[in-house]
């Protein structure tokens, strides 16, 4: 007669040695720090696609803008000859953007046409109407700067213009390439401070001159920058009343400085004003550029409504003549 016979299994229950539960812990920690960096990628390549899909909504608001007023871009701040506020391009694409209501908010503000009415923009800023100013599409997820601010990093580009510099004489370190002949252009007002198109060479200006879509782009619409990144802490314009504000600096970047050149804000980085001339924030020479916190260039909206990354090794020359509407030298996006 077959016996069954029970044994009881010696160490069956034996739980972790300490060797064995170090060496799981350090594999957890080795697999943490792979998956931390894979996760921070993909972050940011996220902000960095969102980021590119609101320069180009911003770009195309920008042409219909022009379909159906005239073949002129949006301006780019005052209008009339004067230092008046009649409202940013960003403000005037709003209808285009899904923001017709605040518009129609601005001008009954304003008490008539935007660009009819002297100051109509600083009217209805005087009214209220920017007590909430936020936009869902005029902030960069990549940047972390002042979040509850009514700042913009989405700017019209005024090309290779000149921009004096607010830190002495000697403090211009890229004023050389605002004037560039051999390139196919020549000095300009600093700025975009001019009335008629003929001294601005970006697509973008302080005084609204007038742009037509396409014919003041002879070099190609696919060949000039229309709109760019920057950074509000950069760029002390940026951080001027707000988006809406003609002189708030969305229509005031120019294309001289080096993407991402360091600029030091006088907070942040502890820079007094004019501080470290070559670097200061104060300084429009060097801080009314274009930059980003993308890894190693910018995203950039051409004037065909493509968007590309620029990266920022690229040379001066394709970068300015990129940022030039008229240099008659086209140049492949590299």
């Amino acid at each position: 007669m077959f016996r069954i016979r029970f044994q009881r299994l010696v160490g069956a229950a034996k739980g972790f040695t300490l060797i064995e539960l170090l060496v799981v812990i350090a594999i957890i920690a080795i697999l943490i720090a792979l998956l931390v960096p894979a996760v921070q990628k993909v972050r940011a390549a996220a902000a960095r696609a969102q980021c590119q899909n609101n320069l180009k909504q911003l770009a195309l608001a920008s042409i219909g803008y022009a379909d159906t007023n005239g073949r002129k871009l949006p301006p780019g701040g005052a209008t009339s000859g004067a230092w008046d506020d009649r409202g940013t391009w960003i403000v005037h694409t709003l209808p285009y953007m899904e923001q017709g209501g605040l518009y129609k908010q601005i001008e009954s503000a304003a008490g008539g046409p935007l660009l009819s009415t002297f100051n109509s923009v600083a009217k209805a800023q005087g009214a209220g109407v920017f007590s909430n100013p936020r936009l869902p599409y005029i902030r960069c997820p990549s940047d972390d700067y002042d979040i509850p601010g009514p700042w913009s990093n989405y700017v019209g580009s005024m090309g290779p213009q000149c921009a004096d510099a607010r830190c002495g004489g000697g403090a211009q370190p890229f004023q050389q390439y605002c004037d560039q002949p051999a390139w196919g252009y020549s000095a300009s007002p600093a700025h975009g401070n001019d009335f008629g198109s003929g001294g601005i060479r970006g697509l973008f200006n302080r005084l609204g001159a007038t742009m037509l879509f396409p014919a003041s782009i002879p070099d190609g619409t696919s060949n000039t920058i229309m709109l760019g990144e920057a950074m509000p802490g950069k760029h002390d314009h940026l951080t001027n009343v707000g988006w809406w504000h003609f002189n708030g600096g969305v229509n005031m970047v120019s294309t001289i400085a080096p993407l991402n050149y360091a600029v030091l804000h006088p907070i942040l980085d502890q820079d007094p004003d004019c501080g470290a001339w070559d670097k200061s924030r104060s300084n429009w020479n060097n801080s009314m550029s274009f930059a980003s916190r993308h890894d190693a260039g910018v995203n950039f909206a051409f004037a065909d409504g493509s968007v590309h990354f620029l990266t920022q090794e690229i040379d001066a020359k394709t970068y300015n003549t990129l940022g030039c509407r008229n240099d008659n030298s086209p140049v492949t996006i590299p």
